[in-house]
């Protein structure tokens, strides 16, 4: 599991992070986001990949799209809480936000159907691969006796 001081220090993640998901082939929703810093909070321009619960981003298209490369970053969803518009908090148009408990990113996407489209995405993922509520803590209402 990849760790937030990772994640905050803008070190690589580690290979487990992302193992067994072929990140180049496929992904539910990949494109240009720019993301702010963790550690530096300056904006920078990246190829992201969304990919059974993971958020990979590289620093371009071609490096995503090539076998075995690292990323430069990993996010699992399952860990995050929330995502949401952020145009008041960062005070730019098309931006958001994922927060899990204890930490938040930012992003801008190119326009309002981009940034809806990232939102929705990372919405399901969230909800499919949440590690806050196992199968069985779920209620049957409708079968409950």
């Amino acid at each position: 599991m990849e760790s937030i001081w990772r994640i905050a220090t803008g070190q690589d993640p580690s290979r487990e992070d992302y193992e067994g998901i072929e990140f180049w082939s496929n992904p539910e929703r990949s494109g240009w986001l720019t993301k702010q810093g963790d550690y530096i909070k300056t904006w920078r321009r990246r190829w992201f990949v969304l990919k059974r619960g993971k958020l990979l981003w590289f620093k371009d298209q071609a490096t995503a799209g090539i076998r075995g490369s690292t990323p430069r970053g990993v996010i699992s969803v399952g860990d995050c809480l929330t995502v949401k518009g952020a145009e008041d908090v960062v005070n730019k148009p098309f931006a958001f936000e994922l927060s899990s408990g204890s930490y938040t990113m930012f992003f801008i996407a190119d326009n309002e159907k981009e940034k809806e489209e990232w939102i929705n995405s990372i919405g399901r993922s969230i909800v499919q691969h949440s590690r806050s509520v196992t199968d069985s803590e779920v209620l049957d209402y409708d079968h409950r006796q």
